[in-house]
């Protein structure tokens, strides 16, 4: 592997945009036509990609399926597929704004689980911080205020099964190979939206078919940039960087969906993503020690 720090923030950067574009392609879409069969499309086409890179890394389908975990790869796909569901759903429901705002709380999850989890131990500054991210959580949610909206609570468990596929995903590295784990997410899940969605199937316009071809090729192009990112540089090096899909799918809610920043979303997002940076800058300066 290439240590090229600077290439990989550049590629961070591409990703967390592309990704962006990816959600605001999905809530445009998600707003006319049944969350499960546009997440159902866009895995035919993320499988057909994770496929081809299963081939040209590992020489063939059989190889990059071969795995001591079966179970597990099949649950983290499953996982990151009804994820990707619950998350389209927020942005329909709240916009990508508030939605991405609550939804930066993952890292924190990740944090906190990683020691019941991964049995890894977590010192009291990122407990700290992790429990600070919280408080900028609620200051997002305000409970017990009347402009409440309870469903402002799906991007958060959004954020708590991607927390957990993440977990899981590290936990399966010890024993399966990147190419490996990314062939049964790809394929697991284009199975399990199938299974789903074609009991939701509605007929699309031509435009709407240009949008959706559109959605499938950013979902591959941003995991391809992905995969390139941590190619060239380490993950702790480059993954506060990741944060920047905030700051571009809140840009794309604003200019293009006509969306509005509230101070507490402001203030909390900003709370969240300080933590968030303060317990991956902990757990890099652990990993130095």
């Amino acid at each position: 592997m290439q240590n090229n720090t600077k290439l990989g923030i550049m590629l961070m950067i591409a990703t967390t945009f592309v990704f962006a574009v990816q959600d605001g392609i999905s809530q445009h879409l998600a707003r006319q036509y049944n969350v499960l069969m546009i997440v159902m499309v866009r895995y035919w086409f993320f499988a057909a990609f994770v496929i081809t890179i299963a081939i040209r890394q590992s020489g063939s389908v059989r190889a990059a399926a071969a795995t001591q975990q079966p179970v597990l790869q099949i649950f983290r796909g499953a996982l990151l597929a009804l994820e990707i569901c619950v998350m389209v759903t927020a942005f329909v429901a709240l916009g990508l704004v508030e939605s991405h705002a609550i939804f930066a709380c993952y890292p924190l999850l990740i944090a906190a689980l990683s020691g019941p989890v991964l049995g890894e131990a977590v010192g009291w500054r990122r407990w700290a911080a992790i429990g600070i991210g919280f408080i900028g959580v609620l200051v997002i949610l305000q409970p017990g205020f009347a402009i409440f909206a309870p469903a402002a609570v799906v991007p958060l468990a959004a954020a708590l099964m991607f927390a957990l596929y993440g977990l899981l995903t590290r936990y399966a590295a010890r024993k399966a190979s990147t190419a490996t784990s990314f062939f049964w997410t790809g394929t697991v899940g284009a199975v399990i939206m199938t299974g789903i969605g074609l009991w939701f199937w509605e007929p699309m316009g031509r435009a709407d078919w240009i949008w959706m071809a559109t959605l499938c090729v950013t979902g591959a192009s941003g995991h391809w940039l992905l995969i390139k990112t941590y190619e060239v540089a380490e993950a702790s090096a480059v993954q506060p960087f990741a944060y920047l899909q905030l700051v571009f799918a809140s840009t794309i809610g604003l200019l293009i969906f006509g969306e509005t920043l509230r101070w507490n979303v402001a203030l909390g997002g900003a709370i969240v993503v300080g933590a968030g940076l303060f317990t991956l800058w902990r757990a890099r300066k652990k990993e130095v020690a």
